[in-house]
């Protein structure tokens, strides 16, 4: 028994010493092009990464069962590489196989050319172009040529029948090319798309060898203001001749244009899916930067916090923070001047002068609410306004027609924020049996002209009178004594999609803001130091946030926009150059060059510029055209990103020296039952927001409301997006 014993052990032994077997090599699938759960269109660019001694041409690549090798080859960019085309929508399973290496794999979902991708369902009705070829809006692309002339001038350019006067430029490369571009237009997700680049039609190009005067560089440009159209638009312009003439590519989409669409996940969905298309057609990019004023600077700064990597530079001008805690400030201007405007009708006799209303407001020109709440309140905000697109007939009505479609910018997101719950339906969502898109708007407790009355530029009266009679509104955006209160979960869903831009990714992108002074005109230049103050909360530092402020309303200079954009393209090279430690966000702060910093003027930031009628607007730490908003004259910070405060209790101490009358006392607590805004602690369901978030559960799928994270990128996906090495994967 002994002997057997130890004739087992010794051969575990020798087991145990014998070398351990070489383990196969393993071929690698990449998909290119973008993450291969958003693939759309029904293409892919896919490398095969191959281990030493696999004969690229011994290596046969199937989607599913159907033989794609034809698509691939070593190409001049090194990579066996291929566009495979014919992707079924839904799953799909790529496998690489070659003598001596084991099987590589990779899963792609593809998504419908028309859309969604991870938007959700789509709102209905829509109206296609003209020239749609089916009610996804699709249609081949088209391709039309510019040249600059060398009188400096674009013109049109016919490639049958080139012109003789034909400019070229040098690229920021050194490459010197004739001045021609080519402008494809096409359709995705419902709505155009545009992509520009130098591009010589008597040369071939593919995505694997591009011409030379490509960069691989990208411009996104963006449209101004917020609309909510339910039709198929102009993407913005894409003939930018300072970023063109350097050998960037310029590229828009209509829903990137927030006059068109002010959706955040829509406005993102519509760049993943033309950047992938970028790829594909003309090679991978090494970063992009976005530019925009207003609703421009708008969908760069919730994009890029809520689907971070789609930018890794921005240069947002005219700044908005976002859509909706601007839209918190556009509720407050409202029922200010509802009340304000007109105190005769709530049967008081208390005045309010000019003045007056401006320190309640924290803006000293009154037309600065009158516009934004003449603008935006009715085509935003109220349901049975009517949006383009919609058929009068088909418009919401209370009612004669509770079922009709609801023009207001919560009901075009209802995938973000959800329905409301059945307890707090008002009757036309009883009529028709299900609740309307969630507000995560909010104004109880708030008390509108705390500091104008500590600072006596409102009377007690005034203060208490306003309080107790500014009211809230309904879900169809009347009027009611009562205050608005958020709806749930639409409040938390605010937040945790990024609708609510509490700058929490933002770190992830380096920023140039484009400002000029304030005169009123509702694009407030405190919002350029809101977004500074929630950077500073969120990571304890702003240093990849610049101001550069200028003489000129809204964006500070004529030079700003085309000097900024080759200061940030510096600034991001040196990020690219970076091959050290730490993180992304930590290479964008040490990489910033030492000459990009706040400035006013082109100059340094000390200067101080004289502006007629407003008086020295410089340096930044001044503060003369940074004035407020009706929340932080209720004593909100500057980061005016709470929507609905945490309440505390009404104290008569808390207003110490300011004394009330008993009865002033008894009215003010009759307004705030409930107690009155902490602003030292954080908002009611005030948190992070979960990046890359999906409304649907599948490849189209049914409706998720309030999303779900779409996770980590899959390994090896999305290189073509930008210079990997130096950003990382760019979902991280």
């Amino acid at each position: 028994m002994r002997r057997t014993w130890w004739f087992l052990v010794a051969l575990l032994m020798l087991w145990c010493a014998a070398p351990a077997a070489a383990a196969t090599p393993k071929l690698h699938l990449e998909a290119v092009s973008n993450r291969p759960d958003v693939i759309s269109g029904g293409d892919a660019l896919v490398t095969v990464r191959m281990p030493a001694g696999v004969n690229p041409a011994d290596v046969r690549v199937f989607d599913d069962d159907r033989d794609v090798t034809q698509s691939f080859a070593l190409r001049p960019n090194t990579q066996f590489q291929g566009l495979v085309t014919g992707l079924s929508i839904g799953r799909n399973v790529l496998t690489a196989r070659a003598p001596g290496a084991a099987d590589g794999s990779l899963t792609i979902t593809n998504h419908p050319n028309g859309g969604p991708v991870f938007s959700g369902p789509q709102v209905q009705p829509w109206v296609c172009q003209s020239g749609a070829v089916d009610a996804q809006c699709n249609q081949p692309a088209t391709y039309e040529y510019r040249y600059m002339t060398t009188g400096g001038a674009f013109a049109d350019y016919d490639p049958d029948n080139p012109p003789a006067d034909v400019a070229t430029t040098t690229t920021d490369q050194g490459r010197t090319v004739p001045y021609i571009v080519r402008v494809e237009t096409g359709y995705q997700d419902r709505d155009q798309y545009k992509i520009a680049l130098l591009y010589d039609p008597s040369q071939p190009w593919e995505p694997w060898k591009p011409q030379a005067g490509w960069n691989h560089k990208l411009l996104i440009n963006h449209g101004a203001s917020c609309g909510i159209e339910r039709q198929a638009g102009s993407a913005p312009s894409v003939e930018n001749d300072a970023a063109l003439s350097r050998g960037f590519a310029v590229m828009s989409t209509a829903l990137n244009n927030a006059g068109h669409n002010c959706n955040l996940v829509t406005q993102a969905e519509s760049m993943v899916m033309a950047k992938e298309r970028l790829v594909e057609q003309y090679g991978a990019i090494r970063y992009t930067i976005g530019t925009g004023c207003s609703g421009g600077s708008l969908t760069q700064q919730q994009v890029a916090n809520a689907y971070p990597g789609i930018y890794q530079g921005i240069l947002p001008a005219c700044s908005f923070p976002d859509a909706w805690s601007t839209g918190q400030q556009l509720v407050d201007y409202h029922l200010v001047r509802n009340y304000t405007e007109n105190p005769a009708r709530w049967g008081t006799g208390v005045a309010w002068t000019p003045d007056a209303i401006a320190a309640v407001e924290g803006h000293p020109n009154h037309v600065n609410s009158i516009v934004f709440d003449t603008v935006y309140w009715t085509s935003l905000g109220v349901p049975d306004d009517g949006c383009p697109g919609v058929p009068s007939a088909d418009n919401y009505n209370a009612a004669s027609n509770p079922g009709g479609i609801r023009c207001t910018l919560a009901d075009y997101m209802i995938n973000v924020f959800g329905p409301r719950p059945a307890s707090v339906w008002g009757p036309a969502e009883q009529a028709v049996g299900r609740g309307f898109a969630g507000l995560p708007l909010d104004n109880v407790g708030v008390q509108y002209g705390l500091e104008a009355l500590k600072n006596g530029q409102i009377t007690t009266e005034q203060f208490v009178d306003l309080n107790e009679k500014i009211g809230g509104g309904t879900i169809d955006s009347v009027w009611t004594p009562q205050r608005f209160s958020a709806d749930q979960p639409a409040l938390a869903n605010a937040y945790k999609s990024g609708s609510i831009n509490t700058t929490k990714n933002l770190d992830k992108v380096a920023i140039i803001d484009l400002r000029g002074p304030d005169p009123g005109a509702f694009h407030d230049a405190y919002r350029s130091w809101a977004i500074r103050a929630r950077l500073e909360r969120e990571h304890g530092t702003f240093a990849n946030h610049v101001i550069w402020f200028g003489a000129v309303p809204l964006m500070g200079d004529p030079r700003y926009a085309d000097d900024a954009m080759v200061a940030m393209d510096r600034w991001l090279a040196g990020v690219e150059r970076d091959r050290g430690t730490g993180s992304l966000a930590a290479k964008i702060i040490r990489n910033r060059p030492g000459d990009v910093h706040d400035r006013c003027t082109q100059v340094d930031a000390l200067e101080q510029v004289t502006i007629p009628g407003i008086g020295q607007v410089c340096n930044l730490k001044d503060v003369q055209t940074r004035y407020g908003t009706p929340r932080t004259v209720a004593g909100e910070g500057i980061e005016t990103d709470v929507n609905k405060c945490t309440l505390k209790p009404l104290r008569r101490t808390d207003y110490y020296p300011i004394a009330f009358t008993d009865g002033q006392w008894a009215r003010l607590q009759g307004a705030f039952p409930a107690g009155v805004c902490d602003w030292g602690r954080l908002g009611v369901s005030q948190a992070d927001p979960i990046a890359w978030q999906t409304y649907q559960d599948g490849a189209v799928g049914n409706v998720v409301y309030g999303g779900r994270p779409l996770g980590p990128a899959p390994p090896l996906s999305g290189s073509g997006w930008t210079t990997e090495i130096a950003f990382g994967s760019w979902i991280k």
